[in-house]
């Protein structure tokens, strides 16, 4: 989906402490902490760059199969 026009995109960084890289994922935050457990408390959503977005994925590989399917 494109943006409106004239809309700015945003500049949101990386949730994770340490990181500053811009975020391409947003995740909700209980999901994001069954990766990481040292996030920041407040909000709904955790914006992840691309590798924190790949270590959450790869963690949680697991558990989202069995709950597709199912199990």
């Amino acid at each position: 989906m494109s943006s409106p026009e004239g809309a700015e995109p945003t500049a949101d960084v990386c949730l994770v402490p340490g990181c500053g890289e811009p975020a391409v994922r947003h995740l909700a935050l209980a999901e994001a902490r069954r990766a990481f457990d040292d996030l920041p408390e407040g909000g709904r959503r955790a914006p992840l760059c691309k590798a924190h977005y790949r270590v959450w994925k790869k963690a949680t590989k697991e558990s989202r199969t069995l709950a597709r399917l199912g199990r």
